[in-house]
């Protein structure tokens, strides 16, 4: 790192755990970086790159880290490009344009795009996670944009930084200019290389066939044909560079506009080219969307929860479906389209009627069948295997015969569970397959294996990539696809870009022939949540720390390399990775759960965590928890009589003291106070209402953190609420001992947690009536808790817990309250603030019902996410929730928000600790939606 020590400590660091870390993404490559660096700002970048040109240090650029194909991966500089790039999206012209820093997602995207009724024309599946840089970067499509609306055709304007460090805005007026002074021989060699090919008619018909397709192989030569200008050649062959080229530091698209109303069919068919010879009378026809899925990918579908009866009930044999799709922007055009395609659909070759659906549910259910594939398979392939998902596209007239050669050529190579599937209508399709990397024979059938594939698309006038990118896995066979003269052209083109060829080696264009079978990933058997990790990184954009120490997959992957190098003899380094674990890896991990709702897996991070505190968490721990259980009562009511009492110290006397104990002893043991913090609150009281329709049980949160000034209190609230709804509640017999067990399960604490589920489940089980009423709790984080408490009772035995229903108070407010309370009197706007309880018990629908109930206009901010207070996370660690609420703090400030009249614009949530953390980020007063409903309903 001392070569570039220049560019300050904050920006680059070689410490083993962030260079391990950051060394993984969703390829199947692996190679560690010397540094890793995060520019803060264009100029930094500039900075970095004069820097590495003068050391001849290579470098990679890395966002989200979903490419496939090895393009982000460098034993040299790793530039991180997510972490402070992701803030900065532009609506311009009305929606019709918008302006969008690298590191931003495609969802992030289009949700600031919603209102606008606009989108960006790619429309990868990885939205949630992949980043806009890294969609110009591979020239990303998806599922409905095909050639039409990809990034290429939807660019409007790019800000670049070359390799020299020339930064270029492509929109400006003066950008021409700019040009041909600060880098006259790029200027004159794009304009030589326009020509050169432009020149020989065989290259120019041979860039028009390969670019009719979806193509990402090699360089967007098509930029040569399509534009005259150099700045615009120049943009657009920035398109699916993959940072070989520069570092694309803002973006601005065209947008394209979004039809509301859809209908959705799935079609069967007896083989796949009975499948594929149709889509073209489907396109015709209108469809949008023609997604294939072959006999494997069927026979997977079946098992996803949700599967609709059309594939569960198909005896799959060499059956093959397609997925289509209508948009319209009203219900009569969608009508009319509809009944027009029915009449086409109606004359194929379907092994049952076709049925079209504008149904929400109905809807869901089909594109389960596509959306759960990479799931099934990638989840379900044995241990210590890497699940490889590539593509290619050929021509729609030999589409059928391909996926049929390629399911022969699985059977050949004695690749087994492997599926086919991907965008019938381009021609475009996706496989999957396992391997076994650290066997010299399995490393052998996948080069033979890419070797026969690489024939077959060839021969069949195809290209090798389609969506994912040339990265390393194709660059040895740019020369075969293009043919000597072009690939001599993108020779040239690299080094006009990159003389030094210093901008992610290895990557498109190569020297090594093998350079495809070399760096591969291998996948130690580390323990259960780690094994079944395909690394694709969906889940860091929803995590709490993601801006702070480490995300889930990284969390998952230092486990890996810590096996690895043990397994290794590498002992030195296997004990720096664990030594620096701690405070990133576990102290730091919000427990949330909202990793694994994007997790296409279904791993719970979270769970890896609890268990690995668990493990560190010494008898004095387990035992003295254990007690606090059995005592929660006492030990709770004196937390909140703390918090009274340091609320009524003059100045800052609790905080000196708070913050003396913390330096003397561990941050995990003395939460740290602040003035913001809420005086202790109320204990729980006994309810005893004779015709209870529902037991309550109130979160302790409550009873310890005081309501704000002039509230009541979620959990009186929510009393109120049910006698005015002439409903009535109960509370368990013992209440103010009974807890979720969150404060126990979360820290690992396992003896704690099952002294507190001996005493719970009993005690609901009496007031519920043997289950006959539903147990409603007053905070989504303790709903959660109380129910992964009677589900692991059911699973150890206990029968009887299975009858107890536990349902959020906001769910049971939504549905059985509000609509037998008065109208409630409305404010012009909520601002509200889901949580990360909300969303994995799937109850933010209710949230928002009842904030729209409240008022006339509810904000919910597209950059939410866990605030990261984390039950006590936020008094332990408050950098957490710093960090974890910057983004959405950004965006209320930035929409001028925070300083709306009080009276005009509430700010509202669904669970005390959250409303704490986003009270502190915002200096706005956050309240329990139920506090607002009895209010206003009074």
């Amino acid at each position: 790192m001392s070569r570039l020590g220049r560019l300050g400590q904050e920006m680059a660091t070689d410490r083993p755990l962030e260079r391990h870390a950051l060394a993984h993404d969703a390829s199947h490559y692996l190679l560690i970086p010397d540094v890793v660096v995060r520019p803060r700002s264009t100029e930094e970048v500039a900075a970095l790159l004069r820097a590495c040109a003068q050391e001849g240090m290579p470098l990679t650029f890395r966002s989200g880290g979903t490419s496939l194909s090895g393009q982000a991966v460098t034993e040299h500089v790793l530039v991180d490009t997510r972490l402070h790039f992701s803030r900065d999206v532009q609506v311009l012209d009305d929606g019709a344009r918008v302006r969008v820093a690298p590191g931003v997602t495609v969802r992030q995207v289009n949700a600031r795009l919603a209102p606008y009724r606009t989108k960006l024309g790619p429309d990868p599946a990885s939205e949630g996670a992949c980043t806009v840089g890294g969609v110009v970067a591979n020239n990303s499509s998806g599922m409905h944009c095909g050639t039409e609306f990809n990034t290429y055709e939807t660019l409007d304007s790019l800000v670049v930084v070359l390799s020299s460090g020339t930064v270029l805005d492509t929109g400006a007026e003066d950008a021409g200019e700019r040009l041909r002074a600060l880098e006259p021989a790029l200027h004159e060699g794009l304009l030589r290389l326009r020509d050169r090919l432009r020149g020989d008619p065989e290259s120019v018909a041979t860039v028009r066939r390969l670019f009719s397709l979806k193509n990402t192989m090699g360089y967007g030569l098509n930029s040569f044909l399509d534009h005259d200008d150099p700045v615009a050649i120049l943009e657009h062959l920035m398109v699916g560079s993959e940072g070989t080229l520069g570092f694309i530091a803002s973006v601005t698209f065209q947008t394209v506009p979004v039809r509301p109303k859809v209908a959705t069919g799935l079609l069967v068919f007896d083989t796949v080219r009975a499948a594929t010879g149709v889509v073209p009378q489907i396109v015709e026809a209108g469809a949008v969307t023609a997604e294939l899925l072959d006999a494997a990918s069927l026979r997977v579908s079946a098992l996803a929860p949700g599967a609709p009866a059309q594939i569960t009930g198909l005896q799959v044999e060499e059956h093959a479906a397609l997925l289509v799709e209508w948009h319209a922007d009203t219900a009569e055009e969608l009508a009319g389209v509809t009944s027009a395609a029915q009449q086409v659909l109606e004359a194929l070759p379907l092994t049952a009627p076709a049925v079209l659906t504008g149904a929400v549910a109905e809807r869901a259910a089909l594109w389960t069948v596509r959306k759960a594939l990479y799931s099934a398979v990638a989840g379900a392939r044995p241990q210590g295997t890497n699940a490889l998902l590539e593509d290619i596209a050929v021509p729609l007239d030999v589409l059928g015969r391909t996926c049929v050669d390629l399911t022969a050529m699985f059977d050949r190579h004695g690749y087994e569970e492997s599926v086919i599937f991907g965008h019938a209508k381009d021609g475009n399709v996706h496989f999957m397959l396992n391997e076994r990397f650290t066997d010299p024979v399995a490393l052998q059938r996948y080069a033979d294996f890419t070797e026969d594939m690489v024939e077959l698309v060839l021969a069949r006038g195809g290209t090798l990539k389609a969506e994912h990118g040339t990265g390393r896995i194709m660059a040895p066979f740019v020369e075969r696809q293009y043919g000597h003269e072009l690939y001599a052209v993108m020779r040239e083109l690299k080094a006009l870009f990159d003389p030094a060829g210093l901008l992610g080696p290895g990557t498109i264009l190569g020297d090594d022939p093998l350079v495809h079978l070399k760096d591969l990933k291998t996948a130690p058997v580390v323990e259960e949540e780690v094994d079944r990790c395909v690394e694709c990184g969906f889940c860091e954009p929803v995590c709490p720390s993601r801006d702070l120490t480490l995300t889930p997959r990284q969390r998952i992957v230092l486990r890996r390399e810590m096996t690895a190098a043990a397994d290794r003899g590498h002992l030195e380094l296997a004990a720096s990775l664990e030594a620096d674990y701690d405070y990133p890896g576990l102290q730091t991990c919000a427990v949330d759960g909202m990793c694994q709702t994007a997790c296409p897996v279904q791993i719970n991070t979270g769970d890896l965590v609890r268990r690995l505190r668990a493990e560190d968490a010494g008898p004095i721990a387990q035992g003295s928890w254990a007690a606090a259980a059995r005592g929660w009562a006492p030990v709770s009511r004196a937390g909140s009589i703390g918090l009274s009492v340091a609320d009524r110290l003059p100045g800052p006397l609790g905080e000196a003291a708070t913050g003396l104990a913390r330096r003397v002893l561990p941050d995990e043991l003395v939460p740290a106070y602040h003035r913001e913090l809420p005086r202790g609150g109320p204990a729980r009281r006994q309810v005893e209402h004779p015709a209870a329709e529902a037991v309550l049980f109130p979160a302790c949160v409550g009873s310890m953190f005081g309501p704000e000034e002039g509230s009541q209190g979620a959990s009186a609230a929510l009393v109120r609420l049910a006698g005015r709804a002439g409903a009535g509640v109960r509370t368990p017999t013992g209440l103010a001992g009974l807890c979720c067990g969150t404060p126990w399960k979360s820290k690992g604490l396992t003896q704690g947690y099952a002294v507190m589920a001996r005493r719970v489940l009993p005690a609901l089980w009496e007031a519920s009536g043997q289950g006959r009423l539903p147990v409603v709790t007053d905070a989504a984080s303790c709903t959660a808790g109380v129910r992964v408490m009677v589900q692991n009772a059911a699973e150890h035995g206990h029968p009887e817990s299975v009858g107890i229903r536990v349902v959020d108070a906001v769910e049971w407010a939504a549905t059985a309250l509000l609509p037998r309370l008065p109208d409630p009197r409305r404010v012009g706007r909520v601002v509200l603030h889901p949580t990360c309880g909300t969303q994995t018990l799937g109850v933010t629908i209710y949230l928002e019902r009842l904030a729209a109930s409240l008022s006339h206009e509810v904000v919910v901010p597209t950059d939410w996410g866990c605030c990261g207070f984390a039950g006590d996370r936020g008094l332990l660690h408050p950098e957490l929730t710093a960090s974890a609420t910057a983004p959405e703090v950004a965006e209320l400030s930035q929409r001028g928000l925070l300083d709306a009249h009080p009276q005009d614009t509430i700010f509202l949530s669904d669970n005390r600790t959250c409303e704490i953390g986003m009270t502190r980020a915002t200096g706005r007063t956050y309240r329990h939606v139920l506090e607002q409903l009895e209010s206003a309903t009074r």
